[in-house]
């Protein structure tokens, strides 16, 4: 009879300027399609890539174009440790500019945050191995915006380009 061993929280690493996605694929040619996804949806973005394989020799396969990135998905990705999950570190582009390209990689089954905030991932596990249960993306609201608040969202998203 399988055997459920607890929950864990998992703090990942998100440093200024960085933001992470984590998210769950089901096989080994993952991480050079999302390689692809990511050079070709965002000119000059920079990212490292890790993915848990779940069978076979059940390493954590890596790639990139920028090492310090590289390196953070797979500490990441060791931590978290479940079976196919991936991390994603990334700079010079935001996830709004690659979710897309991401959601299409045949193989991704879902994607648990795509943020530059605070993160911890919630690992449940049992004597078989480890699974995410979900994430903790930033911080509980403090109440609801306002008028000001929602100018001041509306000029925000028009002064970085994303709006007219």
């Amino acid at each position: 009879m399988p055997e459920f061993q607890g929950i864990e929280v998992v703090q990942i690493a998100v440093p200024h300027g960085v933001n992470v996605i984590i998210g769950q694929s089901h096989f080994i040619k993952t991480v050079e399609d999302l390689y692809e996804a990511l050079v070709t949806s965002t000119p000059g973005i920079k990212f490292g890539i890790a993915f848990c394989e779940a069978s076979g020799k059940r390493l954590v396969r890596h790639d990139g174009n920028d090492e310090e990135l590289r390196k953070l998905a797979i500490e990441a990705a060791m931590k978290i440790g479940a079976g196919h999950v991936f991390v994603i570190y990334m700079k010079d582009a935001w996830p709004i500019n690659v979710l897309n390209a991401i959601k299409n990689v045949h193989e991704v089954t879902r994607i648990y945050a795509a943020t530059a905030n605070p993160l911890q991932v919630i690992v449940g596990k049992t004597d078989q191995g480890r699974a995410v249960l979900g994430v903790v993306d930033g911080f509980t609201p403090l109440g609801v915006e306002g008028e000001e608040d929602i100018r001041e969202r509306r000029e925000f998203l028009r002064r970085i380009g994303y709006k007219r």
